[in-house]
């Protein structure tokens, strides 16, 4: 079975945001909630790279570990979703997220804040696929149709890539030799800026 994930090329990202756009219109994401967001680092200055981040469908997810009322479950294609009729709104995954994808409609203390929201991978959620239900609670099943996440098929630059994980770590790795980077491409002299040999 796939692992299905996400990868940013922050060399192709250019901060249009048509990810964060298609995915609020594609899943009617309520106002104050965005499942995606671009964030820019340097933004202005030199080195400047933008990222498009939302819930990574991790392998140990830590938001699933930290649930005090187990909402959380992993699909057969490694995707993260979660029960909105289990959700207590206690705001728990939101600060053991690394992401910051769990969102919430309203600020308020445990359990005022609402129910929790974040990125599905467009695979809805555990009602039945494309039910009005998981509509209304969830979004647009697309993974049940056979397509992938709107949100990286809009990407203009292909800097978004979703699906099967090796084969968007092989688009990845052909990216980065093309590019000449070697290893060095997320390692120490990338992040440090310093030229040692790797």
């Amino acid at each position: 079975m796939a692992r299905m994930k996400f990868l940013c090329d922050a060399d192709r990202c250019i901060e249009c945001n048509a990810c964060v756009t298609a995915c609020k219109n594609e899943h009617e994401v309520p106002w104050g909630i965005n499942r995606r967001r671009v964030v820019t680092i340097n933004d202005g200055k030199p080195g400047e790279r933008s990222v498009s981040m939302a819930c990574m469908h991790c392998t140990d997810a830590p938001c699933a570990s930290v649930c005090p009322v187990s909402c959380f479950y992993t699909t057969a294609d490694a995707v993260v979703l979660h029960s909105k009729d289990l959700c207590i709104g206690c705001g728990y995954c939101f600060y053991a997220c690394p992401f910051g994808a769990p969102q919430y409609p309203k600020t308020g203390n445990f359990g005022s804040r609402g129910k929790m929201d974040k990125c599905t991978y467009c695979a809805g959620g555990p009602e039945a696929d494309n039910a009005s239900a998981e509509l209304d609670k969830y979004g647009r099943n697309r993974l049940a149709e056979g397509k992938l996440p709107l949100c990286a098929e809009m990407c203009s630059t292909k800097a978004l890539l979703a699906g099967d994980g090796d084969i968007i770590a092989s688009i990845y790795k052909e990216r980065v030799a093309k590019r000449g980077y070697g290893s060095g491409a997320w390692g120490w002299k990338v992040a440090y800026k310093e030229t040692i040999a790797i």
